[in-house]
């Protein structure tokens, strides 16, 4: 799970045994692996988001005995606990409608709007939540790229275009921009925990309270989350060794060694992983329309302006 860097924004001056130019190449592709394994799925959403999730506690628990970090779990005060399951509950239900956009929209307008839209939300959120008020550049790029998703959302909306891989494209990409704005306020939610604790009892903490989130969403839905064949249980089982284990704690490593910066930047190469995936992996064979590869880029402008600069703190991506 990808969680604030912390203040330390230069690299590390013991030089690590693995360049982290490769580990931060492994991290994008177990990211863009995600959009398009959610397709491959026959899954309900939900249950995907559950089987992603429930897979990667198992690995989560073995890293918690290992370093030790579950007596972490002892200094928590009421307040805390009560924003662990906040910041649970918004992440499942990002990684809900997420989900659930993949299999309306194409793969490329999902994973880019998810993406990119992250940092302006999180600038727009830190006014009211932490009293932070962003800079004219964070301004700058969150106009860009709301230029972007419009220009990817309208064409959809004006042609009602649909087909059998994305029989709503319009809901699919409004699903998507609500998935973003989930993940920020996840991200700002979690902010204080994020300082009390380690990475793996944080994301411990939060996936436990989102995992039981979408448990209870199934039982009120009656929505059939187990038994599920075994080509879905593969999947969910990639996705948490993927876009989780290989992904978000390939980055949070990387930021012991890179400067914040670099490796929020490279979080732009997960909606070109995931389309040129969905292009060539058989079952898929999805070729964007040309709206959305010019609206993405436009997104992309707008990331950038938002997050470039060395020498600021800058809030790390969550990726889907």
């Amino acid at each position: 799970m990808a969680r604030l860097p912390s203040d330390r924004t230069t690299p590390a001056p013991v030089p690590p045994r693995i360049a982290p130019v490769w580990v931060l190449g492994a991290s994008v592709l177990g990211i863009s692996v995600a959009g398009p394994l959610t397709r491959l799925s026959s899954a309900d959403p939900l249950a995907i988001a559950i089987g992603r999730i429930a897979f990667s506690l198992i690995a989560i628990g073995v890293m918690l005995a290992m370093t030790g970090e579950w007596r972490q779990f002892r200094k928590l005060i009421r307040s805390e606990w009560l924003l662990a399951i906040g910041a649970g509950v918004v992440l499942a239900l990002h990684f809900w409608s997420w989900n659930a956009s993949i299999h309306l929209t194409t793969i490329a307008a999902s994973t880019t709007l998810v993406t990119s839209l992250q940092p302006g939300f999180v600038a727009v959120l830190s006014i009211f939540v932490v009293h932070e008020i962003p800079s004219r550049r964070q301004l700058l790029g969150l106009g860009i790229a709301t230029l972007g998703a419009i220009s990817i959302t309208v064409p959809d909306f004006l042609s009602g275009a649909a087909t059998v891989a994305t029989p709503a494209p319009l809901l699919g990409n409004l699903l998507s921009i609500g998935a973003a704005a989930a993940a920020a306020t996840y991200m700002v939610v979690g902010r204080r925990l994020r300082s009390r604790l380690g990475a793996w009892s944080y994301v411990a903490l939060v996936y436990s309270a989102a995992l039981v989130t979408l448990l209870l969403i199934a039982a009120v839905a009656g929505i059939h989350v187990a038994p599920q064949p075994s080509r879905d249980v593969l999947i969910f089982v990639a996705l948490a060794i993927g876009p989780m284990l290989l992904g978000h704690t390939g980055m949070n490593w990387a930021l012991e060694h890179l400067p914040a910066y670099v490796v929020n930047l490279t979080m732009l190469g997960e909606p070109v992983g995931a389309t040129l995936l969905a292009a060539i992996l058989p079952g898929i064979h999805e070729i964007p329309r040309w709206t959305t590869l010019a609206g993405g880029a436009v997104i992309l402008v707008g990331f950038i302006v938002t997050v470039w600069k060395r020498d600021e703190n800058v809030e790390l991506v969550e990726a889907p």
